[in-house]
């Protein structure tokens, strides 16, 4: 049906995936895909993990754009979910509602699961709701980060207004480990500026470990962070590291040194490489 005039269309994606073990070996156990909202199986590599690469066919989200994702990894699966490219959250036009991107994760008993989407980049004047909601069983592992990129400094761009809402939770057996809130509304430029918000930086990550053995990890993420504007604690099996850098560039290289600290030295998936 043809849009009336006046009327924006709005992009609307669901993505329900889901793992299973098969014998030695994690398989996919379910797939429902709806709208802008994909997910895609590379050849699986000798030794990996099984994998998905999410992408959104929309080319970008805007005011109004709906995405929602669960995905759940079954007892005792190994599984990476990672992002084509990086997400691109364009300027909301006036009256319209926010972005609402929602992302849900399970992880059952002896699971493993690794959320690695690539950089979200926001755009001047843009309106953002993000959630990312972690249900982990009581053994289980989870790897995941988050980053907002505040405008391309390489195409001279700057975010002077928006206005974001980005939460991270965790919880184990039901009970909270994590909630971690960034709200930033009006002047982002002049807010990143100041020391105890950004220090003039325009990248900000998150990096989330959660395992029964996580506390064991610190140092040696420490020591991957030490060159870079970076600090990470750990406690009740919760390893967290936020990172800050003057761009894209920068925050990316810092997350790769960070998760390949926590990733045994297994390569990143290949998208990440491109």
């Amino acid at each position: 049906m043809d849009a009336q005039p006046g009327v924006h269309q709005r992009a609307q994606g669901t993505l329900r995936l889901s793992f299973k073990r098969r014998g030695a070996d994690t398989v996919l156990d379910g797939l429902r895909q709806e709208g802008c909202l994909k997910a895609r199986f590379p050849r699986r590599e000798h030794g990996a993990w099984a994998g998905a690469i999410t992408l959104n066919s929309s080319g970008g989200v805007a005011g109004g754009d709906t995405l929602d994702a669960t995905v759940a990894a079954g007892p005792g699966t190994r599984a990476t979910v990672a992002s084509q490219a990086a997400e691109r959250f364009y300027r909301a036009l006036p009256g319209t509602a926010p972005a609402r991107v929602s992302t849900t994760l399970h992880v059952a008993p002896g699971a493993a699961l690794e959320w690695l989407p690539q950089e979200s980049i926001l755009f001047d004047r843009c309106a953002v709701r993000r959630r990312l909601s972690v249900d982990l069983a009581g053994d289980a592992w989870f790897l995941g980060v988050e980053q907002l990129v505040f405008g391309r400094t390489a195409m001279g761009e700057a975010v002077h207004d928006a206005s974001v809402r980005d939460l991270v939770e965790v919880r184990r057996d039901g009970r909270l480990l994590l909630h971690d809130a960034i709200r930033l509304d009006g002047p982002v430029q002049s807010l990143l500026n100041r020391r105890a918000t950004g220090g003039a930086a325009r990248g900000v990550a998150t990096l989330t470990h959660a395992a029964p053995d996580a506390e064991s990890r610190l140092d040696a993420l420490r020591e991957a962070l030490a060159g870079y504007d970076a600090g990470a604690s750990a406690w009740d099996g919760l390893l967290v590291a936020r990172v800050v850098a003057a761009d894209g560039a920068c925050l990316r290289a810092a997350v790769v040194a960070g998760l390949a600290a926590l990733r045994a030295a297994r390569p990143l998936p290949r998208v990440w490489l491109c």
